[in-house]
């Protein structure tokens, strides 16, 4: 299924670094090194996620970082361009159905202005590969893109 709209800001971009995808038990302590980096480290992507159930981080990878951090660095981040217009309908779905084809694991995370999909990445390029084969547009050229798989 093609993607709802050829609009800019629905074209996708391969984010750089690495990102982690941890999970604590909602009584568990979080380490403190979350707080800091939630406060000082500005301009990396974190995102801290709470339940009643459990809490999610997902960030990118970072020198520094706790070796628990480093161990879960196992995804690439698509991200959509956007901004998307939050009345915008089905946008996630259709960039999931080819990810599914291929059976690439996602995790997705959004935010006010857009949406992040977390591949592994050991299966960027399959999840590349069936994403444009849908007719997915990722804004930075084909040869880029291949240096980065």
């Amino acid at each position: 299924m093609p993607p709802v709209s050829k609009h800019s800001s629905l074209f996708l971009h391969i984010l750089p670094e690495t990102f982690f995808v941890l999970q604590f038990h909602p009584e568990q302590e979080l380490p403190p090194c979350i707080l800091k980096d939630m406060t000082f480290d500005s301009g990396r992507f974190f995102s801290i996620t709470r339940t009643q159930n459990e809490v999610s981080l997902v960030g990118e990878s970072r020198k520094g970082m706790p070796d628990k951090y480093k161990e879960y660095s196992t995804w690439i981040c698509i991200k959509i361009a956007g901004p998307m217009d939050h009345n915008m309908v089905g946008a996630i779905a259709d960039l999931a159905t080819p990810l599914k084809a291929a059976k690439v694991p996602v995790f997705i995370t959004s935010t006010w202005n857009t949406d992040y999909v977390l591949v592994p990445k050991d299966m960027l390029l399959e999840a590349v590969n069936a994403l444009e084969r849908d007719g997915w547009i990722f804004a930075s050229t084909r040869q880029h893109r291949m240096a980065r798989l």
